[in-house]
């Protein structure tokens, strides 16, 4: 696999595996269908593997970490804090950035995943409530401590960015990003180029839609969170229209000979060497086929035919419900 560079020196494979659906929001769970997955994942080369304190909630650094221990000299463990989220009821949220946290939060990661450092450790949403500064600071006395090695931020905007850079170098910024969530190219993405920090895609398939798969809320499991309120891009007064854009994309892909996800995936990597997507899945065969986007490599008329098709800001409804983007681009 191509390798690529985030930040000053963090190499990894092109493409990582987001890890977030084996314990949570998209349908059913099975361990040891997602362990196999992950260990096919570093067959195929992938090197970094995305989780989070509040999937779970809780349990996928445990599966992760599990999964990745007779590999972990060869990969990279990405981790995140500040969604706080209580194991009596899921559904409260709460966004925590304040100093104490971040090290208990970093303990706590550490445990479960069972590792000694974590490579890279982003705060999961800025706290609003707490200056950057001070949060960014107790995650540099982590990096000063040998329990982490990388620094990230997730969904920051871009001056935030800059302020958190100057306390000590950021090296990912973590935000959606894929042909239907473009925001952050007008701000964020060329200030990260600015400081030299890369960017790890998550959602390059538009949890799923890109793909081609979903036509209706109906194919989707009972319980799955795109199936809620929560993912407006989902409701049935969206579908329709949003799959209207797909279906020009599948017509590029049918020429190309690739599915619609792989050429979605090759649309984000050939926006930049310092572009890392992490799609997620459960599923070996999905893994497969996200891997072989990294082999497809659309021309310079692809990627015109592509954003003719599918320009900026034509996909119908907000990527999170008003409540969820609110805590976005802060």
């Amino acid at each position: 696999m191509e390798q690529r560079t985030l930040g000053k020196d963090l190499t990894v494979g092109a493409i990582g595996l987001g890890c977030m659906g084996m314990s949570e929001f998209y349908g059913t769970t099975d361990d040891a269908q997602s362990t196999a997955t992950i260990e096919r994942a570093v067959e195929l080369g992938v090197t970094l593997f995305d989780t989070a304190d509040m999937y779970g909630p809780f349990t996928n650094e445990v599966l992760v970490g599990t999964a990745l221990r007779p590999f972990r000299d060869r990969v990279v463990v990405a981790t995140k804090f500040g969604n706080e989220r209580d194991p009596a009821d899921p559904t409260k949220r709460a966004i925590n950035g304040r100093p104490e946290y971040v090290r208990s939060a970093c303990d706590a990661s550490l445990r479960r995943l069972g590792v000694e450092v974590i490579d890279l450790y982003y705060q999961h949403r800025v706290d609003p409530t707490v200056p950057i500064e001070e949060t960014v600071g107790a995650m540099a006395g982590l990096v000063e401590a040998g329990k982490v090695r990388h620094l990230g931020l997730s969904e920051a905007a871009a001056e935030t960015i800059r302020r958190a850079h100057a306390v000590h170098p950021i090296t990912a910024v973590q935000s959606e990003y894929s042909l239907w969530t473009r925001d952050l190219e007008q701000d964020v993405l060329p200030t990260l180029r600015e400081l030299g920090i890369g960017l790890v895609a998550y959602s390059p398939l538009g949890r799923g839609f890109l793909t081609g798969a979903v036509s209706s809320p109906e194919d989707l499991e009972p319980g799955d969170v795109r199936r809620s309120a929560h993912q407006p891009r989902f409701a049935e007064s969206n579908i329709a229209a949003n799959r209207r854009l797909v279906s020009a994309l599948e017509a590029i892909a049918a020429e190309r000979g690739c599915t619609t996800g792989q050429l979605a995936l090759a649309w984000v990597l050939a926006q930049g060497d310092d572009i890392v997507p992490i799609p997620g899945t459960k599923r070996r065969s999905y893994l497969e086929q996200n891997v072989a986007a990294g082999d497809v490599r659309p021309s310079a008329d692809d990627l015109t035919r592509i954003r003719d098709a599918f320009p900026a800001g034509a996909v119908a409804g907000n990527r999170y419900s008003e409540q969820g983007m609110k805590a976005v681009n802060i």
